[in-house]
């Protein structure tokens, strides 16, 4: 089975009416491996489209030239190759696409799902979180029980003016989040410490990790800037609620050091930009030897979510999932739209990842504005 086509279309966050949101910024980008057994494997990537068309110039002949289809042996010679273009830049965010949409060819040749491929099934089922964020001019506690009206049972709210203004603020924005999670919800909340300028300190976190257990926080993501290890390890250590993070890091080698110090109680790597499943895969394990969880962030596509779920099916220390809502770039673009049930969202076990794209809706969704 060769690659014999591959095709990159640009995902434009739309509105249900049609409006392009985020600035009518395109964040994702679908990668689609064509194969000359008719096979088509698909993955995303989290990089835009004029990124991921540079970057396929050096990476597609490569694919072209391999005479079968091995996910994880071609991902790591493409990071080998391509080593001085950038380490964890835009070509690493590719690869990442690139890899998923191969381990869904994969799959769909030997007829089985990934989560078996990768090592086996230790669930068939995993809990979503709605992630949803303070930015949104609608307040909170109607988009909680929009959330809980859809079967979420986890809420995670974040960014906005969380850590920008002072504690009382932030214990204003919790405890609305915990009212109307009610006392069964469980609620995540996110910093947002990658955005510009964010300056959060040690102190002011520990502060704000104090005033989160009185509210029966899960964790508090992204307290402090992406690159501050040493304040996470303090933190870590000292925080009464569990500390996630390492959204931003790509490639497996840049957990090692946050991993290895237990600078996080929960590991976040992005399949659709960390170098795809296979090093997310190599990471989740990774932190399993050295008694952190794992969860996947995925403020992505569908086809993040479902790369996500086979990796969740195929590790003993996952517990939730990430999903974004509302987004279309995860209900409305796949043939088989995801259902909550009881809580749980059910993991396939078709060939592949497990979904396929609508592609007419993908036409809908690459084009900006209306």
């Amino acid at each position: 089975m060769r690659i014999v086509e591959v095709n990159c279309y640009p995902l434009y966050n739309k509105d249900r009416d049609g409006i392009s949101r985020e600035r009518g910024d395109n964040n994702n980008t679908l990668i689609e491996l064509k194969t000359d057994c008719g096979l088509a494997g698909y993955g995303s990537t989290y990089t835009t489209l004029a990124l991921t068309t540079a970057s396929m110039r050096l990476l597609e002949p490569i694919l072209k030239a391999e005479e079968d289809v091995a996910p994880a042996r071609i991902s790591e010679y493409l990071h080998q190759r391509h080593f001085w273009f950038g380490r964890g830049g835009s070509i690493t965010n590719v690869i990442s696409g690139v890899d998923i949409a191969m381990w869904d060819l994969f799959g769909k040749k030997l007829g089985i799902s990934v989560s078996r491929l990768i090592g086996g099934r230790y669930r068939d089922k995993i809990r979503p979180y709605a992630s949803m964020t303070f930015t949104d001019k609608k307040p909170i506690t109607p988009r909680i029980e929009g959330a809980k009206a859809l079967g979420f049972e986890g809420f995670k709210m974040g960014w906005g003016t969380l850590g920008r203004l002072d504690l009382k603020n932030d214990e204003k924005v919790v405890a609305e989040c915990r009212r109307a999670a009610g006392g069964d919800g469980a609620i995540m909340i996110d910093a947002g410490g990658s955005g510009a300028y964010y300056n959060v300190t040690y102190k002011r976190a520990l502060e704000t990790a104090k005033m989160m257990r009185g509210y029966d926080v899960e964790w508090y993501e992204e307290a402090l800037r992406p690159d501050d290890i040493e304040g996470f390890v303090k933190l870590r250590e000292h925080s009464p609620v569990r500390i996630s993070s390492c959204e931003v890091l790509t490639r497996r080698q840049s957990f090692i050091p946050w991993i290895e110090r237990r600078a996080v109680d929960i590991v976040q790597p992005d399949s659709t930009k960390v170098g795809g499943l296979t090093e997310a895969l190599r990471i989740a394990w990774h932190a399993y030897d050295y008694g952190v969880d794992y969860v996947g962030h995925g403020w992505n596509t569908a086809f993040g979510l479902a790369a996500d779920l086979q990796l969740a099916a195929a590790m003993p220390n996952a517990e939730w999932v990430e999903y974004i809502t509302p987004s279309p770039l995860i209900d409305d673009i796949v043939t088989t739209k995801f259902e909550i049930k009881d809580g749980y969202l059910d993991i396939p076990d078709t060939p592949g990842i497990g979904v396929e794209p609508d592609m007419e809706k993908i036409k809908y969704y690459t084009t900006p504005g209306k």
